[in-house]
C-alpha cells in the first residue's frame, strides 16, 4: 500500500502524553495528523514547521489533556481524512462509531461499511489512521476479542483500553 501523501503546508506541535510524545499536525482549519512519535507509518513531519499556538492544535491539546486525565470520553475537533483513500476514509469515520469504553471488530467494522469479506483491508485502513488516539483505532480488538495490531505499540494500546475502563 503506497504511504498517504500530506500537504507540504502543514504545520505541527507535540504533546507530551502519559503514553509518551505525540506529534499533531494541522491545515489551516483542521487537524490532520496525531502520530506516537516513532509509531508505524508516521510521516516525516520535519519540513513543516512548529506553530504550538496555532488555534486547531491548541484545542487539540487540550482535548488530549483532559482525555488522558479521565475527564474526556469524545473528542470535537474539525479533522481533515484528505490524505487517505475512499475506503480508507470510510472506515476511518466508523472509527469515530465506536463509544468510548467499548470495543469493536475488524470483521464487524467491515459489515457496519457493507464489505463483510474486507476485514484484512480493513485491518490495513485502521492501521493507517493518521489520528492515533483521536479516531479511536486502539478499541478494535480480533474477532476472538484479542488484543491485535496497534501502530503505537500493544503495550500503548493496552494503556488506552485500560484508561477507558475496557481492560
Amino acid at each position: 500500500m503506497p504511504s498517504m501523501k500530506f500537504a507540504t503546508t502543514l504545520i505541527q506541535t507535540s504533546f507530551e502524553s502519559p503514553l509518551g510524545r505525540l506529534i499533531l499536525a494541522a491545515s489551516a482549519g483542521h487537524l490532520v495528523g496525531v502520530w506516537f512519535d516513532g509509531q508505524r507509518h508516521q510521516p516525516d513531519t520535519s519540513h513543516w514547521p512548529e506553530k504550538p499556538d496555532h488555534p486547531v492544535l491548541q484545542r487539540a491539546k487540550s482535548q488530549l489533556h483532559d482525555y488522558f486525565a479521565g475527564h474526556r470520553k469524545a473528542f470535537d475537533l474539525p479533522l481533515d481524512f484528505g490524505q487517505g483513500t475512499a475506503f480508507q476514509q470510510a472506515v476511518w469515520h466508523a472509527l469515530q462509531e465506536i463509544p468510548c469504553g467499548t470495543t469493536s471488530t475488524y470483521g464487524a467494522l467491515s459489515a457496519a461499511l457493507g464489505r463483510p469479506t474486507a476485514g484484512r483491508a480493513v485491518g490495513g485502513a485502521v492501521g493507517r489512521n493518521p489520528l492515533s488516539v483521536v479516531l479511536p483505532c486502539h478499541r478494535v480488538m480480533g474477532a476472538n476479542g484479542t488484543l491485535t495490531g496497534y501502530a503505537g505499540g500493544l503495550a500503548r494500546k493496552t494503556a488506552l483500553l485500560q484508561l477507558e475502563g475496557v481492560l
